[in-house]
């Protein structure tokens, strides 16, 4: 029998298949985030997950920014997966498992059970600025805009990742702020 429970950064012990609260940690999140680079590393340079969560949390209301920034968190235990392979039919055990963990992060943080509708826009807006500014997608603006069903944010705005050093401390910044 394999044993369900993994160790995490500070040493806690997580079940993959039911996380408890208790099991949670946001140094666990933020250092595995920070260290895990979006898009499979298929980008002009590391961006890491974390400061995708700190940008999202920073383009919704007050009120929803740390659900903003939590919203990815389930990837600091299960790993993140490219959205077409994420979406997949056969792949509704990761979705199940990504739910468990959000349903925890909720109970943990005293967050509403469901991801609030701005953090999906605001994630959806991001990934757009992300193909225009990390990727090599740069130049094709038609296909961000289908992919992703938004424009990237204005060209004032562009992306400058974060080493996983800078990302970390600025994910437990964040949620110090948030939750101060």
């Amino acid at each position: 029998m394999v044993n369900p429970y993994f160790r995490t950064y500070t040493g806690k012990w997580v079940h993959i298949r039911d996380p408890h609260p208790d099991e949670i940690g946001i140094e666990d999140i933020a250092h595995a985030l920070s260290h895990m680079c979006r898009f499979f590393g298929h980008t002009d340079g590391f961006y890491s997950v974390a400061q995708h969560s700190v940008l999202v949390s920073q383009q919704v209301p007050a009120r929803d920014a740390l659900w903003g920034l939590l919203h990815d968190g389930a990837e600091a235990y299960l790993g993140d997966l490219a959205r077409p392979l994420k979406l997949a039919p056969e792949m509704q055990w990761y979705r199940s498992l990504e739910d468990r963990f959000l349903l925890c992060f909720a109970r943990k943080f005293g967050l509403p059970p469901e991801l609030p509708g701005s953090v999906l826009r605001a994630d959806a807006l991001l990934l757009a600025t992300e193909f225009r500014d990390i990727t090599t997608v740069d130049h094709d603006h038609d296909w961000i805009v289908g992919e992703c069903g938004v424009a990237p944010l204005d060209s004032g705005f562009f992306i400058h990742p974060w080493p996983p050093a800078v990302a970390e401390d600025r994910f437990l910044r964040r949620f110090l702020e948030l939750t101060k």
